[in-house]
């Protein structure tokens, strides 16, 4: 019951994150959710994907950045089935707490790979870091 709990928690905090930002929608998917921008996905929440046991958010990263975060961090990120090996990186969200800056820095980064310039000039916060940058700082 206790994991239930969590997986909640989780996806209500990764919604909540999604959802901040424009034209964003959310469409669930059994134990999954994906969070669209104009009917593009840029992320997915993954709960025991293929019995995994894994819980973790995926989402798009910059060309080269999802390789070098899975093979820096390799206990946090990962190269998630299917999208993986077209620049998507997934965050381990059951390994310990939970860093909320870091996924919505992943989460922005991954929308602005995909929302369109008129939309990403609404987004808040519109001066996002890189998620490597950000995540390599972790490492050091």
């Amino acid at each position: 019951m206790a994991a239930v709990v969590r997986t909640d928690r989780l996806l209500a905090n990764l919604t909540k994150i999604c959802l901040a930002l424009p034209e964003v929608t959310r469409k669930d998917m059994g134990r999954h959710a994906a969070f669209l921008v104009r009917k593009k996905f840029f992320a997915y929440f993954l709960n025991d994907h293929h019995g995994d046991g894994i819980i973790s958010i995926a989402c798009k990263a910059l060309p080269g950045d999802n390789t070098l975060l899975a093979a820096a961090q390799p206990a946090r990120f990962y190269l998630p089935a299917y999208v993986g090996p077209r620049g998507w990186i997934a965050l381990r969200l059951d390994r310990g707490k939970v860093d909320w800056n870091e996924v919505a820095e992943l989460l922005t980064g991954s929308y602005r790979l995909t929302a369109s310039a008129r939309l990403i000039s609404r987004a808040p916060g519109n001066k996002s870091r890189s998620i490597l940058v950000y995540s390599m700082a972790r490492v050091n």
